[in-house]
């Protein structure tokens, strides 16, 4: 399982230290999702080598419009090994799950924005996956933790009901926010998730990361096409 963490300068953590709490809680991997003008500086191979969890390179973009949002994603998907598109606006929400290029459409529900039956097919059809945050519930206190609870039993309702793929997150900024996956299941099933489905959000992030990282391979050409070389035949 893996997480999707905010570092340093986007987060109060660096990403060692959020990859060593990581690595003690049980996960697998981190995927770190920085803003790009807040772009963590480190070396995730020595990292993943020092405290034995895989470390991906991952992007947080936040367009003010869609037209800026085009020419981000186009920006940064050779740059990057997954590119997530914050959310928080309709039209940007819409934007994200009409774009094949954007791997997850993250925090649906944020501010303004607002998720239907229509998006969740559209992420579907495109594979888009779209993020349930979790880090409002736990951090969070009354009537926006009340709101946030709403949000995500309505997400979960149009996700299921349309088939379209996921992931969840609970966003740590810190070390401190990191929760073990245990932790993440049970807290779903506190709000009306199935365990199951948290874990397999959680899996996503590597399964992810595992086929972006197929694809700019050299050996990839397009789905379903390889080059294999002489040698292994």
């Amino acid at each position: 399982m893996y997480e999707a963490v905010y570092a340093h300068p986007d987060g109060d953590s660096t990403v060692a230290r959020q990859a060593l709490t990581a690595a003690d809680h049980g996960f697998e991997g981190i995927v770190v999702r920085n803003h790009g003008d807040e772009a963590a500086d480190y070396d995730g191979e020595a990292i993943a080598d020092e405290y034995g969890v895989d470390v991906v390179d991952g992007i947080e973009l936040r367009p003010d419009d869609r037209g800026r949002a085009g020419g981000l994603v186009g920006n940064y998907r050779s740059k990057r090994t997954i590119v997530a598109v914050r959310g928080g606006d309709r039209s940007i929400n819409r934007f994200a799950v009409e774009h094949p290029a954007v791997d997850v459409l993250a925090h649906p529900m944020r501010g303004d924005g607002d998720f239907n039956h229509v998006l969740a097919k559209a992420a579907a059809e495109n594979g888009v996956r779209v993020e349930f945050a979790l880090g409002r519930v736990l951090r969070d206190s009354g009537g926006s933790r009340v709101r946030a609870l709403q949000d995500l039993r309505k997400l979960r309702e149009l996700v299921a009901d349309a088939d379209a793929p996921f992931v969840v997150s609970a966003g740590p900024t810190t070390h401190l926010q990191l929760r073990a996956p245990r932790e993440l299941v049970a807290l779903g099933e506190q709000i009306g998730f199935a365990a199951e489905t948290v874990g397999e959000g959680l899996r996503e992030w590597g399964r992810l990361a595992e086929r972006n990282r197929r694809r700019t391979s050299e050996s990839f050409v397009e789905p379903g096409v390889r080059i294999e070389d002489e040698n292994d035949a």
